[in-house]
């Protein structure tokens, strides 16, 4: 079990590859999404890039690999993609059980970069709605992660000073947003070894 340390007063958690283990089909879409552009998208490249939103991410890939592609067209070609997979996502125990251990013991809220919807039906696939009543999405926001405004708006509504809320993350940018906003952090990886095939 993930031990909380005790002078933490709430619980922010990144979604995708955190508490729903989505990122294999995440990488599957987008490498579905971006291969007729010739961009041979790796589970390395995939690593360098979660936590950013769909549009960040293809306006990043066009900047490194000098493609230009529709960030609306090639979207929605992930996200249709990913939706056709989303009934097969599972849970990752170590942090769900987290989230069971603590619920009404101590305020929670999600902070992701995916779009509100996606976050919604993630969430009720993997039966988890009911414990969270604050969903910070990237609907929500004007500067996605590394920027702290994520975590900052979970804490905000959480009614807790950001020095005493601990953030479970996956992704390098969200521990990055983490650490700017002044929380700890928890790094999942060190818990759950996130397996990438195409």
């Amino acid at each position: 079990m993930i031990k909380i340390p005790k002078n933490v007063k709430g619980l922010i958690f990144d979604l995708d590859g955190t508490i729903a283990n989505t990122m294999q089909n995440h990488f599957l879409s987008w490498r579905e999404a971006v291969s007729p552009f010739g961009i041979d998208f790796s589970a390395e490249l995939f690593k360098s890039l979660t936590g950013k939103p769909r549009e960040a991410t293809i306006l990043k890939l066009n900047e490194q690999f000098g493609t230009n592609m529709d960030p609306a067209t090639v979207g929605k070609v992930k996200g249709d993609t990913f939706k056709k997979m989303v009934h097969q996502t599972q849970e990752i125990s170590i942090v769900a059980d987290v989230v069971r251990k603590y619920h009404n013991i101590l305020p929670m809220s999600i902070g992701t970069g995916s779009t509100r919807n996606g976050a919604k039906k993630t969430l009720e696939v993997i039966e988890m709605s009911h414990f969270f009543e604050i969903v910070i999405t990237a609907n929500d926001i004007e500067n996605p992660k590394p920027h702290p405004e994520t975590f900052l708006k979970c804490a905000a509504l959480m009614e807790i000073n950001p020095t005493d809320c601990i953030v479970f993350e996956d992704g390098i940018l969200g521990m990055q947003a983490a650490e700017t906003a002044g929380m700890q952090v928890v790094d999942v990886n060190e818990y759950f070894e996130m397996e990438f095939t195409v």
